[in-house]
């Protein structure tokens, strides 16, 4: 009797655990945003670079090259840069499971030590497209 219940209780955990290791859109969109923060904090550009999708259009008219050229400036000023999310929140869109949205207040500091020399602060709206199995910021819009 009790080494069936502990193979219940085996089955049971590790269904639990395959369970845990699926990932859902929702959480795969997150990751995107968090590691779009991560890059940028890095300053890794190329990695940036990559999360972009190929039709990527910021504030309806700059394109891949104007980001390019933006981190590029940044990380060429600030031997520091840090940014900060407020009250992020992502969804996928109702319509289309292959696209969501990340709304975000962003502080963008930038500092040559410890102290930020620089700070912005930003209301941004970003759209992500999911292609190959990847989230894809194709829109980027700020206040």
């Amino acid at each position: 009797m009790a080494v069936r219940i502990l193979g219940l209780i085996c089955i049971f955990l590790l269904g639990g655990f395959s369970g845990c290791t699926r990932d859902t859109p929702e959480a795969a969109l997150e990751r995107a945003v968090s590691l779009l923060q991560e890059n940028l904090e890095a300053k890794r550009n190329s990695a940036v670079l990559e999360q972009l999708h190929p039709q990527f259009r910021a504030q309806q008219q700059y394109e891949r090259d104007w980001a390019k050229r933006t981190m590029l400036l940044l990380f060429l000023r600030h031997k520091n840069v840090k940014v900060i999310a407020l009250g992020k929140r992502s969804q996928l869109d109702p319509t289309f499971r292959d696209r969501g949205r990340t709304t975000a207040e962003v502080t963008l500091a930038g500092a040559e030590g410890l102290i930020p020399d620089s700070a912005r602060h930003y209301r941004v709206r970003l759209e992500w497209w999911l292609e190959d199995g990847e989230w894809q910021l194709a829109r980027l819009d700020w206040e």
